[in-house]
């Protein structure tokens, strides 16, 4: 057929060797016959010769050469798949002979009108290099040629070759950069994951890194939360604090490169893409390169890819083991994603544990331990056991469990599975060592076990176990001895070893009973088949036995055998792994592959960014594109949902990326851009529609400036005021970031306030705060407000308030609502006075240089959200001269914690006080909220740490609702702890005063007279809390807490028996 003279026969004979090749059979033979048809004037024919021959070019070298003139024809060829086809074969030829013919191709196929066929000549230069390395300067001028090339489907394939040929000449990137950030969203997926993974070593070593004040606060959060209650210490770290003030002061606050926000913008939108590899690359080159209140985003993506086939969660589960170790919080809220299917594969189940362990805090801990209890009724015995050791880190991690899981792990002792007793068996004798002296009766039962258990690994831990605790049990562990002396021949040598061991132990603490005994297992062990165990009795033999011969270690013998060992860290396997590249194939095997370049440490000082600006010729310079960028699509990207997906998302005020509108624009910039570089686009009637448009816009904005507000705060003058800084300091960036500064203007004025107050409102407000007398300055915070908004702002900051609010019924309300108001009148929740209720430091007045600030738990409704806490705080300027614009900035939240911000203090005259009520959402976790506290002049980091008793609200039940509830939280719901009341605290009206300081519980009625019972909820997930205090004869007492999450009750436990007891 090839050798027709029919062209349909030869396409119907190539297309039946493509089809061998594909199916995998072997074609090389008929390679003189397909060659032959190189000049064959049928182009479909012509094209399947060339498929042909690119697959066996590099076997049949010889014959391939013979036609080399008809491929060098080819590369002249009108059409531009064939010219591809034969640049492509030709480089499929690995002779050295024909190095400069391919370097010539090359080179033209660069300068070709078409964009396929400069991709081809992309994908040549690698095959180049690996054929004659000593090609590389010349091909580095053709990669620089190409880098400048416009189309998206050069970029990704030109991008390869510089990695395959010159990764280390950064500075062919710079000119380039901005252009392969617009273009990104449009190149094809595979070059997308290639661009992005060079992006982000670029970054690396361009920009600073966005976290570097990150560590500072975390060291000042380390101090205040381990500080000792010594007043020497205090001392301490006032002195401490006095002197690292400075120090923050001089530190420059973080600003990012609008480059870098420009990487991270045009990125965002490829977290949903469909290909895998670019959702990995993307997260990879977030958790590398966002600062950390950004790194959010990606959570969602990566769960997303937990749908896929085994082998892409296999790697994503992989990665996020990774990220779990350093930002366990982006990944809480999606705890049940990670919960374990009985139809996963083994590898992903232990993947999935090792998340679960990584994600497990006091919060959770229960929810995941009740997941642990039915994982371990699975057949699955590899599982089972990964399980068991689950338990144990999450055990060691949270100390307020291990109780729980020792206990749960000892009943486990008692299963029918051998393998499952043996595992627990490791795990226990890894927590004993942490407390053996509390544990001593489950060493006794543990010794029981030796008689059945006979996995090798088990017997030699509680071997080992009895060994190093034998004082603990003094009579059973010679008679452990016994019998294992008896078994000692047809034992494993791991539990031969630990015999030898336990007896030298017992020989040193009891030499009375064992040393006959002691004697007998080194007698056998002495002429034992594994030489280990020769060795190991002959030494402990010198060892302990002193004789004349033996040298002056024997004196030492129970120091060496008895010396405190320290208890195990039981560590994640991925801990160190984050030092690959995440998403590389180095860090699944956690071993570097060939060909994997390190991730650049970020650098000290910033590189000069000027050597990515390029000079734009005149006529690119395309009136519309301005316009657009004027005009900005008003619509987000993401849906409300997804762009504000939670506190991880709010980034600094440089960086609006929280609110997702920056992929918008990124992705309109990127079509825009490589539009209006090619040519000028639209008629002048676009233009003049667009002009029209613009200036609508800007009326509209003019009326919406004075109402704007951010989504989340009042319309008050104060944040119109604040608004109007921050655009102020944006302007100053470059333009690359007047994208955002767009963007957040048309989102906010958006908000709810615009529907609510028209523009004479506003005005009306403007002169009542321009009206005030400046002698009150902290009546400045007070805003005058239409009855309309009242749902819409924070509780009044002045302590004196008048409790209108309950005379006033809803039929008056609308009668007022054309009157205007303060809000200190109708306050919807009365603010109590701090001296009332306990109070904590937030501020000395040595550390903030005479500004003092002092906090307290309001235990008030907090109006503007019921799931927050309200912190009162009273602010005192102690110092000389005024402080002003007092704030709050930089708030680093734990994952799923929320924080409303209170009013900015304009102004506080030296020698007063002032009070601001804000709102915490502390998502029931005694973790605490972090931020910075801002005068004109200084900023502070300060943190608010709730004590467990102020995480609920009081909530009134009768006593038969309180016995039906208290009867569904039994178990493991349910702490007691007995106790012995304090001579001041032993009548019911002083029990009842103590447990309700200690935390915000109300009284329940009960008919005993020996029963004081009290009932709550949590402020965030509504969990029933109850407390009973059952006083008995000479002041004994029981207190029985119930509650659904057992940190909490824990926790409450503790708190409610101080208060009893002192």
């Amino acid at each position: 057929m090839l050798d027709s003279n029919k062209d349909s026969l030869k396409l119907e004979a190539m297309k039946r060797i493509v089809a061998m090749i594909a199916r995998g059979k072997n074609a090389s033979d008929l390679f003189p016959a397909v060659v032959k048809n190189v000049a064959c004037k049928n182009i479909e024919v012509k094209k399947l010769v060339y498929v042909y021959l690119v697959r066996y070019a590099e076997e049949q070298q010889d014959l391939a050469l013979l036609s080399i003139s008809t491929f060098q024809r080819g590369l002249k060829d009108p059409n531009q798949l064939i010219r591809a086809s034969a640049l492509r074969v030709l480089s499929s030829i690995r002779v050295t002979i024909i190095v400069p013919i391919m370097m010539l191709a090359i080179k033209e196929a660069a300068s070709d009108m078409s964009p396929y066929v400069r991709k081809t000549a992309a994908h040549a230069i690698p095959k180049l290099y690996s054929l004659d390395p000593e090609q590389k300067d010349q091909l580095i001028e053709v990669i620089e040629k190409l880098l400048a090339d416009k189309t998206t489907l050069v970029a990704g394939s030109v991008v390869m070759a510089f990695e395959e040929v010159c990764p280390e000449r950064i500075e062919l990137i710079h000119k380039n950069y901005r252009k392969l950030c617009n273009l990104l969203i449009d190149v094809e997926e595979w070059g997308q994951v290639v661009i992005i993974n060079m992006l982000t070593r670029y970054a690396r070593t361009q920009f600073l890194n966005p976290n570097m004040n990150e560590s500072l606060l975390e060291e000042g959060n380390d101090k205040a939360f381990y500080g000792s209650d010594d007043d020497e210490d205090e001392e301490e770290d006032e002195k401490d604090k006095k002197a690292e003030a400075p120090a923050m002061a001089k530190r420059k606050p973080y600003v990012m490169d609008p480059d870098h926000r420009l990487l991270l913008r045009n990125t965002k939108p490829l977290l949903q893409s469909r290909n895998a590899a670019v959702v990995m690359a993307v997260a990879q080159l977030y958790f590398h390169l966002a600062p950390k209140a950004e790194v959010g985003v990606i959570a969602k993506a990566l769960v997303r890819l937990l749908r896929s086939h085994s082998e892409v969660q296999y790697v994503v589960l992989q990665n996020v083991a990774t990220m779990t170790i350093k930002r366990r919080g982006m990944f809480e809220p999606y705890l049940k994603s990670f919960y374990i299917r009985s139809t996963d594969p083994t590898q992903i189940k232990v993947l999935k544990l090792e998340v679960l362990t990584n994600l497990a805090n006091e919060t959770n801990i229960s929810t995941i331990l009740r997941e642990f209890q039915t994982y371990i009724k699975s057949m699955d015995k590899d599982f089972v056991a990964a399980t068991i050791q689950a338990i144990g880190r999450c055990a060691t991690n949270i100390g307020e469990v291990r109780d729980t899981c020792l206990n749960g792990l000892v009943q486990l002792l008692s299963n029918r599975d051998e393998l499952v007793v043996a595992e627990s068996v490791v795990v226990i004798k890894k927590l004993l060592q942490m407390q053996p002296e509390k544990h001593s009766d489950i060493i006794k039962h543990m010794a029981k076990l030796t008689d059945n258990i006979q996995v090798p690994m088990a017997r030699a831990s509680i071997l080992w176990l009895i060994g190093e605790y034998c004082e603990h049990v003094p009579k059973i562990a010679p008679d452990v001895l016994r019998k294992m002396a008896k078994s000692f021949t047809n034992e494993e040598d791991i539990v031969k070893l630990q015999i030898i061991n336990l007896a030298a132990k017992l020989y040193l603490t009891n030499s009375k009973q064992t040393k006959l005994l002691t004697q007998y297992v080194l007698n056998l062990a002495k002429y034992d088949q594994n030489y280990d165990i020769r060795d190991r009795a002959r030494f402990i033999r010198q060892l302990i036995v002193p004789t004349e011969k033996s040298g002056a270690l024997s004196k030492y013998a129970k120091k060496l055998f008895l010396a405190l060992k320290p208890a195990p860290i039981l560590e994640s396997p991925f801990k160190d792994r984050d030092h690959f590249q995440l998403g590389s194939l180095s860090h699944l095997l956690n071993a570097k592959a060939g060909g994997y370049q390190e991730l650049p440490d970020w650098p000290e000082a910033a590189p000069d960014p000027s050597v990515r600006n390029v000079e734009v010729p005149e006529w690119t310079k395309c009136s519309s594109r301005e316009k657009r960028k004027e005009k900005k699509v008003e619509k987000p990207f993401y849906s409300d949902s997804e762009g504000e997906s939670g506190p991880t998302e709010s980034a600094d005020s440089e960086s609006d990326s929280a609110s997702g509108l920056e992929s918008g624009s990124g992705i309109e910039e990127s079509g825009s851009g490589s539009e209006s570089e090619e040519s000028e686009e639209g008629s002048e009637s676009e233009e003049e529609e667009e002009e029209e448009e613009k200036d609508k816009k800007k009326k509209k904005k003019e009326l919406k400036k004075p109402v704007q507000e951010s989504e989340s705060e009042q319309s008050s003058e104060e944040e119109v005021r604040k608004h109007e800084r921050k655009n102020k300091q944006r302007k100053s960036d470059s333009e690359s970031e007047s994208d955002e500064e767009d963007d957040s203007e048309s989102e906010s004025s958006r908000s709810e306030s615009e529907d609510s107050e028209s523009e004479t409102e506003v005005k009306k407000k403007k002169k009542a705060a321009e009206s005030k007398p400046p002698s009150k300055p902290v009546k400045k915070e007070k805003k005058e407000m239409s009855l309309l908004d009242l749902d819409d702002f924070e509780p009044a900051p002045s302590p004196q308030v008048t409790p209108v609010n309950t005379f006033l019924s809803s039929s008056l309300v609308t009668d007022l609502e054309g009157l205007s108001l303060s809000d200190t009148v109708l306050s919807p929740a009365t603010t109590s006075p701090c001296s009332a209720l306990k109070s904590y430091e937030l501020l000395h007045r040595i550390t903030g240089e005479g500004l003092c600030v002092e906090y307290c738990f309001s235990r008030q409704p907090f109006s503007p959200d019921g799931n927050m806490v309200a912190v009162q705080m009273q602010v005192t300027n102690n110092s000389t001269s005024d402080t002003k614009n007092l704030h709050m900035e930089d708030v680093k939240l734990q994952s799923g914690m929320r924080v409303k911000e209170f009013p900015e203090i304009e102004l506080l005259p030296a020698g007063e006080s002032a009070t601001a009520v804000m709102g915490i959402d502390f998502c029931d976790s005694t973790q605490a909220a972090n931020f910075q506290l801002c005068t004109h002049t200084r900023k502070f980091f300060v943190s608010i740490q709730p004590p467990v008793g102020e995480l609920m609200r009081p909530v009134f039940l009768t006593e038969n609702e309180f016995k039906k509830e208290q009867g569904q939280l039994m178990g493991m719901n349910e702490i007691t702890e007995k106790l012995t009341l304090d001579a001041k605290c032993r009548n019911e009206h002083a029990i009842v005063q103590s447990v309700i300081t200690a935390a915000n519980l109300s009284r329940v009625p009960c008919g005993s007279d020996r029963e004081c019972r009290f009932a709550g909820r949590t402020v965030t997930s509504g969990s029933l809390v109850l407390a009973t205090v059952a006083s008995k004869e000479e002041g004994a007492a029981q207190l029985t807490v119930n509650c659904e999450k057992m940190v909490i009750g824990t926790m409450l436990v503790k708190d409610i028996l101080l208060a009893l007891t002192q």
